[in-house]
């Protein structure tokens, strides 16, 4: 048997990755956006948004993102889609109704299409917890493009061995299981 892992290492030029931004929350969101490409330039992507390796979509806010993450995911022009938004509770159910359909759609969205989603919406009960979130304490967005070049790197793998996940036509029946 083999071992499949990612890595985060990339070449100049081998990696496209397509970032899709929320608007609302954008104190909380452009952190975020800084965060993920801090990490991507370290790690060897272009960030440039003229540039051939990072291209940029924003929409209004966390519930759109799923609608444009599965368009830009089914054009094959990405290795991977990262997803950036914050949702922050508030007095109404209205918290659960964006966070919990943004989530049903990153996830569909990457299922559908077979091209990495990465789920990087902030969902927290206070403003004051999603700036240490990103950014005051730490930068989640540095770890949602580290799962979107990881999970990339490892996609590319199981592309490239593809033979050896193949289902097999008839599962075997053990002899215990015939009634």
């Amino acid at each position: 048997m083999a071992v499949f892992e990612g890595n985060f290492t990339t070449e100049p030029g081998s990696l496209r990755i397509a970032i899709v931004i929320g608007r609302f929350n954008d104190m909380v969101t452009s952190k975020l956006l800084a965060g993920c490409q801090d990490c991507l330039q370290r790690h060897g992507v272009d960030t440039n948004p003229h540039g051939a390796e990072t291209d940029y979509f924003w929409v209004p806010g966390s519930f759109e993102i799923a609608m444009v993450a599965r368009q830009v995911a089914a054009s094959r022009r990405y290795h991977a889609v990262i997803c950036l938004g914050a949702v922050i509770r508030g007095d109404t159910p209205h918290f659960d109704y964006v966070a919990g359909e943004a989530a049903k759609g990153i996830a569909a969205a990457s299922f559908q299409t077979g091209v990495p989603v990465i789920f990087g919406i902030l969902t927290t009960d206070t403003m004051p917890q999603a700036l240490e979130r990103a950014g005051i304490k730490s930068n989640l967005g540095w770890n949602y493009a580290m799962s979107a070049l990881e999970m990339a790197s490892l996609m590319r793998q199981i592309q490239q061995n593809g033979a050896g996940f193949e289902l097999p036509t008839a599962l075997p029946v053990a002899a215990t299981d015939v009634v």
